[in-house]
């Protein structure tokens, strides 16, 4: 009678989430976004590309999992459906979230606090090696591609400015505007420079979006 071997257990999900996250930054700042194809991130993690499409239909899908997981709040996303006759309630929960997890407080501070910490934080994280990249070109893809630009909208934009709308007591399109100044600043002068803001101009642009929302 034949022997069976024992099934190897796959290798956990957060372990998989980070070794592809981790290989997918490293492979944009490398070589570029343009040139950092499924392939070669597949390559880079030591994992099988059929095993990241099972998980990630597209490199915009997969790109966009791997900037919230970059700043730090892809699990908090992910555990807040948006959705549903309870949307109220829902992004309640998100701001309760992302103040006791997230990368910026959202309760218990001033106005002023909430903008600075947020400008400062993307600021950061938008000049860490291969996040920049990856945020301007996943951009430049959502032009010409509408189901990328979904994925965009309600991923990895849709989260963050009901938050905002939340704490900040501001309509849908002032927070949109606020959003778009501060991203397509810090991404303008990265494409331009190849270097993140300093801090004296990341000052003048936090000056510039409080003075928005005077």
């Amino acid at each position: 009678m034949p022997v069976s071997t024992p099934s190897t257990p796959g290798r956990p999900r957060a372990d998989l989430h980070a070794t592809v996250f981790a290989a997918t930054l490293r492979t944009v700042h490398e070589l570029g976004y343009v040139n950092a194809t499924m392939d070669r991130i597949a390559a880079a993690a030591g994992i099988a590309k059929t095993t990241i499409y099972r998980r990630w239909p597209s490199k915009g899908a997969l790109i966009t999992d791997c900037l919230l997981d970059a700043f730090g709040v892809l699990d908090v996303f992910r555990a807040v459906p948006l959705t549903g006759a309870n949307r109220d309630e829902a992004v309640s929960a998100l701001v309760r979230l992302l103040d006791a997890s997230g990368p910026v407080p959202l309760t218990g501070a001033t106005r002023e606090e909430i903008v600075s910490s947020l400008v400062r934080f993307l600021a950061a994280k938008i000049g860490e090696p291969g996040v920049g990249a990856a945020f301007a070109g996943v951009f430049v893809d959502a032009i010409s591609d509408p189901a990328l630009r979904g994925i965009l909208s309600t991923r990895l934009q849709a989260p963050g400015w009901l938050a905002l709308q939340d704490v900040l007591g501001e309509p849908e399109d002032r927070v949109l505007l606020i959003i778009d100044v501060i991203v397509g600043t810090l991404l303008h002068r990265m494409g331009m420079t190849g270097e993140p803001m300093v801090d004296a101009d990341v000052a003048t642009l936090i000056e510039i979006v409080l003075h928005v929302l005077r």
